[in-house]
């Protein structure tokens, strides 16, 4: 899938230091992208927004 438009965005917990990030793109419709922010032009993961939103509440759930 071509997630052409995609503004990638890093988390606010990412530190600025080149170490292991995850990209989120979720401004296009009906699809959120997940990539490797040392590897942008690599392959991207694709989920439904009610998926994404599934997976970082089960995250945050999880957090200590």
């Amino acid at each position: 899938m071509e997630l052409i438009g995609a503004r990638w965005r890093k988390s606010s917990r990412s530190s600025g230091n080149g170490g292991n990030c995850v990209e989120v793109a979720d401004n296009l419709p009906g699809v959120v992208g997940v990539r490797d922010s040392k590897d942008p032009t690599g392959p991207a993961l694709t989920f439904t927004p009610d998926s994404w939103r599934a997976f970082v509440t089960r995250l945050a759930d999880r957090r200590p």
